[in-house]
């Protein structure tokens, strides 16, 4: 029951609201077991011969006043109940956004896309069916049944004893399936979300699909994702299938019974022949009600299977974050040290970093280099506290990264991750990140900074062009550019860069590494880069190979060392002459 405490605060603060569309709905039940009297009253004058048009249109006026009272009240309950659902769905998207927001790089390398996708609409778009019709049925149940119940026993105690005979089976038969019903409908959530993200990944891998024609095998991919979800939507089909006709059947029996016994109680002048009407009629409003328990058993038990799988989220608390004794900063020099730092993605797997010692002074620049995979873009995410080390610690200005609040770490950090990452609006919008204080003038010197304002230039809508989902319309350079005028466009004290030159051209990756170089001695600048020249005017250069720094100096200093930096450095100077010619 942890899950409901999800959604009980916006029953507390709509509380008005839902009284009032409670009260609405109960009026709207009891003006419609009032229509069964009126009724009676008219078939007994009409047996009774004591009818006239007159009072037939008498009774005939005061349906219609009930009527245009029931219409009234309807489109109130459903304006507050229905209304209210969708602020609990409104509300409750938001907070799931937002919890998911702060959760750890860690959470979301383990969780798939599709099952975050379908938590925000499918799960929540259930539990706004669970309280706003589920609450409906469920007051029907209980107001409209009961009080059904209380009219047909005043016309006949006995006749209602066996109209109610089957109420017992129907509350057992809730009990059986609703078990069922809650277990298959986790089922069909979780295959729902597999199916979400393998549709997910084959859109945002259609280029790769086409490319290598692949098209009929990843069809009959997500076909097999869609036979599963269909095969666990036909096992829930098969217990609310044999559900729903079982309510059908037990309220037919109560018909059954009443047409046999109140027709022979008619028949004997027990009770009238307006009394069997009504009460007919009344049985037929409890219909309803006993239909709708298995209706709002099913609306409840996808509610509440919907709602466990949200709040298992909820619950899921962030690895990195703030503590009570964060200390809040305002001002950072950028000095960096690393003490004997070591980190893994997880307990089992093998450490990607290992014993890594080096520190940057302010306004230093210090250059990273190694192999593919030797643990360079690890090290990188671990200054703004993207993943926390395994062991040692990281300092800056002397104080250890973990005892200072977060978002103030990462307000004077300004990272360009390798793979470049747009939103599909405007470059404007990619680079500002919505910031609408920035103006042309600002926007220019950053271009220019990041070697884009030749670029931005051709296109006809300059800053204003779409660059559509990623960047689809932009090359792999100008995505990269892009992403490092982002990065500029923050005054932050460090500036972390992976491999800001890996897609552009050596001379306009010269002209970049120059403008970065310019801004030594303002910002502490980290820089991974396998194109070695773009390293050489670094103060600090350090060689990863396999987790670990196997080489450290200077420039001149490494190349008189003749390992990997120096022979790199050579044969990527040979390679760029080559291409020159």
């Amino acid at each position: 029951m942890k899950s409901v405490n999800l959604i009980k605060p916006y029953f507390i603060e709509n509380r008005i609201a839902i009284a009032a569309g409670l009260l609405c709905l109960i009026a709207v039940d009891f003006l419609q077991l009032v229509i069964p009297r009126i009724i009676k009253r008219a078939i007994d004058d009409l047996t009774l011969f004591r009818a006239d048009p007159g009072k037939l249109a008498v009774y005939a006026l005061f349906i219609i006043i009930i009527a245009l009272l029931m219409s009234y009240f309807r489109y109130l309950w459903r304006k507050y109940l229905i209304g209210t659902s969708r602020i609990v769905e409104e509300g409750l998207r938001n907070r799931l956004f937002a919890h998911i927001q702060t959760l750890s790089s860690s959470y979301f390398d383990r969780t798939k896309t599709g099952d975050l996708m379908a938590h925000a609409t499918n799960d929540i778009q259930h539990v706004r069916m669970a309280i706003g019709m589920g609450i409906v049925a469920l007051t029907d149940a209980v107001i409209l049944g009961s009080a059904a119940i209380g009219f047909m026993a005043y016309i006949n105690t006995t006749l209602t004893m066996f109209a109610l005979i089957p109420m017992p089976l129907i509350i057992f038969g809730t009990r059986f399936f609703s078990r069922k019903m809650h277990r298959l409908y986790i089922s069909v959530q979780e295959s729902f979300s597999d199916l979400t993200e393998a549709v997910r990944e084959q859109f945002a891998g259609i280029q790769i699909i086409k490319a290598y024609a692949r098209e009929k095998e990843e069809s009959l991919n997500i076909e097999a994702k869609s036979k599963d979800y269909i095969d666990r939507n036909i096992s829930l089909v098969r217990v609310t299938g044999s559900f729903f006709p079982m309510m059908l059947l037990l309220s037919n029996i109560s018909l059954a019974t009443v047409l046999y016994l109140g027709g022979r109680q008619t028949i004997y002048s027990t009770i009238t022949p307006g009394d069997f009407v009504a009460f007919i009629n009344y049985l037929g409003l409890i219909t309803w009600p006993m239909m709708a328990m298995g209706w709002v058993t099913n609306l409840i038990q996808r509610g509440k299977a919907s709602l466990d799988r949200i709040n298992n989220i909820m619950e899921t608390a962030p690895e990195i974050r703030d503590t009570g004794d964060s200390k809040r900063i305002k001002y950072m020099a950028g000095e960096i040290t690393f003490e004997d730092v070591t980190f893994s993605y997880s307990q089992d797997s093998p450490p990607v970093l290992s014993a890594v010692n080096v520190s940057i002074d302010k306004g230093k620049i210090l250059g990273i280099a190694g192999p593919p995979g030797s643990g360079k873009t690890t090290l990188l995410t671990l200054i703004p506290r993207l993943y926390d080390v395994s062991g040692g610690r990281i300092l800056i200005d002397g104080e250890d990264i973990r005892t200072i609040n977060l978002s103030d770490i990462r307000s004077m950090i300004s990272f360009m991750p390798q793979e470049p990452f747009l939103f599909a609006g405007t470059i404007r919008d990619n680079i500002t990140l919505g910031n609408r204080s920035m103006d042309d003038s600002g926007l220019e010197s950053l271009l220019s900074k990041a070697s884009l304002s030749g670029t931005i230039k051709n296109f006809p809508a300059g800053l204003d062009t779409i660059v559509g989902e990623k960047g689809i319309i932009l090359s792999g350079g100008q995505r990269q550019r892009i992403a490092l005028a982002r990065s500029l466009l923050s005054d932050s004290p460090i500036l972390i860069l992976d491999d800001p030159v890996s897609q552009v051209d050596v001379e306009t990756g010269s002209a970049i590494i120059r403008n970065i170089r310019s801004m030594a001695k303002e910002k502490t600048i980290i820089i991974v880069s396998h194109r070695l020249s773009a390293l050489s005017f670094a103060d600090k250069i350090i060689v990863i190979d396999r987790g670990r720094i196997t080489e450290s100096g200077n420039h001149a200093s490494l190349m008189e060392l003749g390992k990997y930096y120096a022979k790199t450095f050579g044969m990527q100077a040979i390679e760029e002459e080559m291409n020159a010619i």
